[in-house]
């Protein structure tokens, strides 16, 4: 398959789903195509008012006219009434014909029957001679005066008022349904984005947790707001466009083959051009669009990086590094938006304008100059209403070739937005299982993120209320084993059992409802001290959280605040100490009421004084809990039921911690060293938790 082939292709599958998502309002946008089609047919109108004003009442002054005795509906001239061969009722007698042409500017009245009325015309002491080729013919005539030749435009009057009145009733019926059509167009474009971004938004939070590893947030956020807004763009500006520019013409082809077949056939040229031209342009515009969009989500990564790490770039002096980073992706985005600029400029509507001018030249030198110099290809009427439909046609035209940068823009911003919804998500399985005991086993558990295992034949079993301890240096493995507790990954080989049930047969939303996880470096969402403990569940009282704040002690280090449990938190809870956000973190924890407790060395962080509270609210929440403890300050765990030394992914030593020291090991040294010099230090901590992220290839926990 060609790459256009492929562009194609893929378009095709891109259209059939933002079809689908139109369909979502389809009510609204069938609505505003119907408007759109009335608009159409009443603005369409026009040419054609004008058409019988000029044809039937203002160059029908020229056709023939009959003496009549009825003075209704005739012209009265020197005493006598003339009445229109067209105004004469059925059986009507009719007397002298008579006839009136223009030469000039002037008009003449001739008192007799004139059989021929195509060719030149000239007017000269008292004749009107009327020259078609070598024939001549030659007519006594008389000049009529401005209200002579008003007598005979008077019967025309009414008809033309309500032409007039029917073009002013098009116009209002017009404007009304521009507002119609484009509030409606709108309604519905914001129901689909907004659609789409729920969407994209709930598959976000169905993605597992190793994603996010390889594709930075700022990237993530740019194509649910940027990308899904120019998809936006899509449904407003490109299909307002497209739509009702396809309406447009089809009704135009439509007048101009009622007006003239040549006419026409002729104007049918404009149907390959724009094929053409949308395919032509789109070939160097997506490939100037992809990298666009791909350089506005990577400035917004660097941003969101920039922000959360400003601290880190000053310190260590990286402001100027990290700017030039920033103006090279940014000279990058603007060179390519310079590229689709200048191809706007060549491909937009100034070669619609050039074309549309070449056509008028074209249609008004061929038939224009027949109808004037007599030889009646085409009437006056018929010339200008064509003339009028054509400048109507190119205007559509240009708004369609105007919009194709859009629509461009638009496809490969949705492109981006359905490969990130394409990506395999996490099923999420309904309803909830009741309370288990909490009894973990691990039985020959192997694991490796991609090739290297990072566990090996890890075999342990936790009870109900037991406190478990992980120790190791940093990549041992200790992180690895609470990432497949949460069920982030499984294991390739053995397996994992709660209550004697594998794992893998319970939902994943289900096993994660009945466990909970205290972090080193808690994160606090932006709200209220009560809203992160509650999180938002509806299950969770505001009893229940203030209780949970007091079980933990939290009330003695949050007495303080103004507004006390309904102090506001801003991001990450900055504007907190590591002590109050660790409280909030353990009353978070408690407040659910796990049964599998997961703590990544809760104390590591918090000064002496703040400790002794830590701790008391730590025994607090692990009773009746099944507890996993990630430490690195092995004076935290000495009472734990059960201590597991890791050390390159396999379990070397395994006991209390009175066991341990007697056996005067790996463990023992450990311990031995942090006593000394090292007693009051924390080794390097490694993340878990809110991320408990997949690490990068050939990477070990």
């Amino acid at each position: 398959m060609t790459p256009n082939e492929t562009t194609i292709s893929n378009d095709s599958g891109i259209a059939k789903r933002l079809f689908r998502y139109a369909l979502t309002a389809k009510g609204t946008f069938i609505a505003a195509l119907l408007l759109l089609a009335l608009g159409v047919a009443a603005e369409l109108a026009g040419p054609f008012i004008a058409k019988t004003m000029i044809d039937d009442h203002i160059l029908a002054i020229e056709k023939p006219y009959y003496e009549s005795k009825e003075a209704d509906g005739a012209a009265q001239y020197k005493g006598t009434y003339y009445k229109r061969e067209d105004r004469f009722a059925s059986g009507e007698a009719r007397g002298q014909e008579v006839r009136i042409l223009q030469v000039g500017r002037s008009f003449y009245f001739i008192h007799e029957p004139v059989t021929r009325v195509d060719g030149t015309r000239s007017y000269e002491n008292g004749m009107l001679t009327i020259t078609a080729g070598q024939e001549q013919l030659r007519y006594p005539a008389v000049p009529l005066s401005t209200s002579e030749l008003f007598e005979f435009y008077k019967p025309e009057l009414p008809s033309i008022y309500k032409l007039v009145g029917l073009f002013l009733i098009c116009l209002l019926v017009s404007m009304v349904t521009v507002f119609g059509r484009t509030y409606w167009l709108q309604s519905a474009a914001n129901r689909v984005i907004q659609k789409l971004r729920t969407d994209v938004y709930a598959h976000i939070q169905r993605l597992p947790v190793h994603f996010f590893d390889n594709l930075p947030a700022g990237k993530v956020v740019s194509r649910v707001t940027n990308d899904t807004e120019a998809v936006k763009d899509l449904f407003v500006a490109v299909l307002s466009n497209f739509s009702s520019g396809a309406v447009y013409i089809t009704g135009i082809y439509v007048a101009l083959f009622l007006l003239d077949v040549r006419l026409g056939l002729i104007s049918l040229f404009v149907i390959p051009m724009l094929i053409v031209w949308t395919i032509l342009y789109r070939k160097f515009a997506t490939k100037y669009n992809t990298v666009i969009r791909s350089r506005l989500s990577e400035i917004n990564a660097i941003i969101n990086e920039s922000i959360q790490g400003m601290a880190i770039i000053r310190v260590f002096r990286r402001q100027k590094a990290t700017q030039e980073e920033f103006e090279a992706l940014n000279a990058d985005y603007m060179a390519h938006q310079n590229k689709m600029l200048n191809l706007n400029s060549f491909t937009t509507h100034n070669l619609v304008n050039v074309l549309r001018n070449v056509s008028f030249v074209v249609v008004l030198w061929y038939f224009g100059s027949a109808s004037l110099n007599g030889a009646g290809i085409v009437s006056i009427g018929v010339l200008y209403a064509f003339v009028d439909l054509l400048g109507r046609m190119f205007q559509p035209i240009t708004g369609m070739v105007n919009q194709l940068a859009a629509l461009d823009t638009s496809i490969v911003s949705a492109k981006r937005v359905f490969e990130l919804m394409d990506e395999t998500g996490e099923n999420v399985t309904d309803g909830s299982m009741p309370r288990y005991l909490g009894n973990v086993e691990f039985k020959d558990v192997s694991f490796a993120y991609k090739k290297d295992w990072v566990l090996k034949n890890i075999s342990f079993e936790a009870k109900q209320g037991q406190t478990v301890a992980l120790v190791g240096h940093t990549g041992s493995g200790k992180s690895s084993i609470i990432n497949l507790l949460f069920r982030f990954y499984d294991p390739q080989q053995g397996t994992i059992t709660i209550d004697g049930k594998p794992v893998t047969d319970i939902p994943k939303q289900w096993l994660r409802k009945h466990m909970g996880i205290v972090l080193q470096d808690p994160y606090l969402f932006t709200g209220t001290i009560a809203s992160n403990v509650s999180l938002g569940d509806p299950e969770i009282t505001r009893e229940q959280v203030e209780q949970a704040l007091r079980d933990v002690g939290a009330d003695r280090l949050l007495a303080h605040l103004p507004q006390g449990f309904d102090e506001p938190v801003i991001e990450k809870g900055s504007t907190l100490s590591a002590g109050q956000r660790q409280l909030i973190s353990f009353a978070r924890a408690l407040a659910f009421n796990p049964a599998i407790l997961i703590l990544d060395e809760a104390t590591a962080n918090i000064d002496t004084e703040t400790e002794a509270l830590i701790q008391d609210a730590l025994e607090v929440l692990k009773r009746g809990r099944t507890t996993f403890i990630i430490a690195h300050r092995l004076s935290t765990i000495r009472s734990a039921d059960q201590i597991l030394v890791l050390h390159r992914g396999e379990i070397v030593e395994r006991g209390s911690h009175d066991e341990l020291m007697a056996l005067e090991g790996r463990y023992y040294k450990m311990y031995q060293l942090q006593q000394g010099g090292n007693s009051g230090q924390t080794e390097h901590k490694e993340p878990v938790g809110a991320q408990l992220a997949a690490k990068p290839a050939g990477s070990h926990l």
